[in-house]
């Protein structure tokens, strides 16, 4: 099959959807992907008719995947991580360094580059059981977390991506309304993201390729624009403000925060990736999706690191960051080129989609995940129901982006490396590589998850007693200068203590 016409090969896998349930014919796997109700149906004719995925959380066997990957493949995965990550909405985790953490341009961009490569290696590694096992990510945790555990799982990924959805609208309808002067409400721009993003998360996969392939173009280009504009006033001399404990605490809170980032696109990277031939080169896809995102977010965030440095040595972008945030300090920073500025900042805005529109796709497969029930509810309703939730959500908190963002992303970070940690020695330590996909859907055959729930509540322990936000500081954490964020690391290394061994006792135990 030629690799330009990959998205057109998603959709003749999608209208190949039944003959996938026969690789397995269990029950409950024929209940999700066979037309058994109306709004299947109906599902089946749009995709038909319009191409609108009607495909949801059934695995796709490696004979409807199969084909021969390209060096096209491979850049094509490349790009979707890229344009999904070089968004304005990364730019605000960018401004925290100076301004939510009080580190110089130089400590700011160190902390930021090292936190966001271990993030995305982290996830590069997720991502790879996408192509291999044609499941979506979170139908893979069943392997690790079991069938009712791994729904803990499903709950706080379907979160994440309401929380990226609702981050995602606010700093577009900021961008917009700062554009406009104020006249334009930033509950309009807020809907006009939410629209962009429903409709191209609905179409579903084939569309979602599409735009990722193009949207980083115009964004990259607005960029350099910036760079040239903006780059004269960024403030490189100030040290951190800080001695001794207090700016060592600073610097491990700034390097985890960026490393939550990354870490976020790991309960769904292989949901992207999941139509691609089980033949694809695992280090490829690994190093594809780790450098996308790397490449992505660094381009934007250091951007933001300098437009934060810059806030003390120029009072016009102080006076519009304080009065309405990041997107009226974008636009401050867009003004020497008048129009075509704000019309820089108006395509920023919009193209804020393409993060959204992966996390919208994500969270849809993830309503379907909570049951059977729901599984036979079509994707593209979820899909539907996913963006109003978040738009309205966004519209309420329009006011506390900054809290909103500090906040959601450190515990993000805190789940995820702990499910993290526990896949990567299920699949190593215990079943050296060998996975049944077949039996995704087997409740009897899955493991149980006592020793991974255990390792799980565990690991969060970790992070609560570690764990620095603005709403709380926990124990450990207080003891380093005025606090530090040491969640991360700690649940990290904690439930990497307790899951093997209780591992190895569930298997001496129970059998599976």
């Amino acid at each position: 099959m030629d690799s330009e016409k990959t998205p057109e090969a998603f959709a003749d896998i999608e209208r190949s959807a039944g003959s996938s349930t026969l690789h397995n014919g269990t029950v409950e796997e024929l209940a999700i992907s066979e037309p058994t109700n109306k709004l299947q149906r109906w599902a089946n004719k749009l995709d038909a008719l319009a191409g609108v995925e009607a495909r949801g959380i059934e695995r796709i066997s490696e004979e409807l995947r199969a084909r021969k990957m390209t060096t096209h493949d491979y850049v094509q995965m490349f790009t979707i991580w890229f344009s999904m990550n070089c968004t304005a909405n990364q730019m605000t985790l960018g401004v925290l360094g100076p301004v939510a953490y009080g580190l110089g341009l130089t400590d700011s961009i160190v902390c930021c580059l090292f936190g966001t490569i271990f993030g995305s290696l982290c996830t590069g590694y997720i991502s790879t059981f996408g192509p291999m096992s044609g499941l979506r990510t979170l139908n893979v945790a069943k392997y690790t977390m079991g069938w009712w555990p791994s729904k803990l799982c499903v709950i706080l990924n379907l979160v994440i991506e309401l929380g990226y959805g609702l981050i995602d609208c606010l700093v577009g309808g900021l961008l917009l309304s700062a554009v406009n002067g104020g006249g334009m409400s930033v509950i309009v721009g807020i809907v006009i993201v939410a629209l962009i993003t429903w409709a191209v998360a609905t179409f579903g996969i084939k569309w979602f390729h599409k735009f990722e392939a193009y949207v980083w173009a115009p964004t990259v280009l607005v960029l350099f624009v910036m760079i040239g504009v903006a780059g004269p006033h960024f403030d490189t001399k100030p040290p951190s403000s800080g001695s001794g404990a207090v700016l060592i605490g600073n610097r491990i809170s700034y390097f985890f925060l960026t490393s939550s980032g990354p870490l976020g696109w790991a309960s769904a990277s292989a949901d992207y990736i999941t139509y691609y031939p089980a033949s694809s080169s695992r280090w490829l896809t690994f190093a594809m999706t780790a450098g996308g995102i790397i490449c992505g977010k660094l381009l934007i965030e250091f951007l933001g690191i300098g437009l934060g440095s810059g806030l003390l040595k120029n009072q016009n972008w102080a006076t519009a960051f304080e009065s309405q945030g990041i997107g009226a300090l974008v636009v401050e920073s867009f003004s020497p080129l008048n129009g075509f500025g704000k019309f820089c900042c108006v395509v920023l805005a919009l193209c804020i989609a393409a993060n959204n529109i992966p996390g919208s796709y994500a969270a849809a497969l993830n309503c379907q995940q909570l049951g059977r029930p729901l599984a036979k509810i079509p994707r593209f309703v979820w899909s539907t129901i996913v963006c109003i939730v978040f738009t309205i959500i966004a519209i309420a908190g329009r006011d506390n982006l900054f809290d909103i963002f500090i906040n959601w992303l450190s515990l993000i970070g805190y789940w995820t490396i702990i499910w993290i940690a526990m896949t990567f020695e299920d699949e190593f330590l215990f079943r050296h590589g060998n996975f049944d996909w077949e039996i995704w859907n087997r409740k009897d055959l899955l493991p149980h998850g006592f020793a991974a729930f255990l390792a799980f509540l565990v690991g969060w322990a970790g992070a609560i007693l570690c764990m620095y936000q603005t709403w709380y500081t926990g124990p450990i954490a207080a003891l380093v200068g005025h606090g530090s964020d040491l969640g991360l690391p700690v649940a990290l290394a904690w439930t990497a203590m307790v899951y093997p061994p209780a591992r190895w006792l569930e298997l001496k135990v129970v059998g599976r």
